[in-house]
């Protein structure tokens, strides 16, 4: 049997989140993965985690670290959008609120809001709204900070893809669909087939720690990750967090389904290996919680939805 090729996740280490290193690192990264040198005519959706503009700056993508990955894409010619659907309210809040247009104040970006609905049935059997808007692209662009999360363990690139999900249907989805964090887990590892060509980079540099993905604790891990396959990155870092695939439903669900990158040993590492950042001290919650919102929680949070796509109309 021919032996398959292994897929490369670039790994470096970065403590600060300065635009000139940012920049510097992540071209050399880009060039590692052999992402081509000229995007001319290509379009670039940058996909961040803006879960709130209530939520605390640690629990969003950090704004200079987006504005590094859209500096890499534009100087390559390409055209660079930014969007996402925020859990609570809106991606246009979220930008105001941290920040996003001073940090990439001067760049030739587009702020995109997620809001066309496009009805699709997954694998599992699960039909869900995603967003057309993060379809029309030519690179999606997965762009997830490192956080522990009490319902997944931890959150990475495949989980920061449900932000494609329209707003308040994450919530009816986690209500509708939650009985059990693996199936959970199925669920949103079947949203990646639908997107078009992926390339994740991963802000690993100021982490959230303990228990998020709202409220955990400040951790300096001082990484930052690359690659093509959303399941090889979350496989990979696992390792430089040290924490044991169990802890996560959704590598557990990745290995399970046999995904490519789900195996530690399919992965290169042409930059440093995961042992490289032994000893950072992140924690996982010890005990996940349920995955269903509390009845109350989830009612809030529609009636907060309907609201603000009545103010958006008027």
């Amino acid at each position: 049997m021919i032996p398959l090729l292994k897929v490369p996740v670039c790994l470096a280490r970065c403590n600060s989140y300065d635009s000139h290193i940012l920049l510097s690192l992540l071209q050399d990264q880009l060039d590692l993965l052999a992402v081509p040198a000229n995007l001319s005519g290509k379009k670039i959706l940058l996909k961040p985690n803006l879960i709130s503009a209530k939520a605390p700056p640690l629990a969003c993508s950090n704004p200079f670290f987006v504005a590094a990955a859209a500096s890499c894409f534009l100087s390559r010619g390409a055209r660079v959008v930014l969007g996402d659907s925020p859990a609570f309210g809106s991606a246009a809040q979220v930008f105001d609120r941290h920040g996003f247009r001073t940090a990439l104040s001067g760049l030739q970006v587009e702020y995109l809001s997620f809001v066309t609905l496009n009805k699709v049935k997954l694998a599992c059997g699960v039909t869900v709204g995603i967003a057309a808007e993060a379809l029309d692209c030519d690179y999606f662009v997965n762009l997830p900070r490192i956080k522990a999360h009490e319902q997944m363990g931890v959150t990475m690139a495949v989980k920061n893809v449900f932000g494609v999900v329209l707003g308040a249907r994450k919530a009816w989805l986690h209500m509708r669909h939650g009985r059990s964090h693996q199936e959970f887990a199925e669920m949103i590892l079947d949203l990646l087939s639908f997107l078009p060509a992926t390339l994740a980079l991963a802000d690993g540099i100021e982490v959230m720690n303990e228990r998020g993905p709202m409220f955990g604790t400040s951790l300096s891990l001082g990484c930052v990750a690359a690659c093509e396959n959303f399941v090889a990155m979350d496989r990979a870092l696992l390792a430089v967090l040290e924490i044991a695939k169990e802890r996560s439903p959704l590598a557990v669900a990745a290995e399970k389904s046999a995904l490519p990158g789900a195996c530690l040993q399919d992965l290169a590492f042409p930059q440093l290996p995961p042992t490289a950042f032994a000893g950072s001290g992140f924690q996982v919650p010890a005990v996940l919680n349920p995955i269903p919102f509390q009845p109350f929680r989830y009612l809030r949070s529609s009636c907060r939805r309907i609201l603000l796509e009545l103010r958006r109309k008027i």
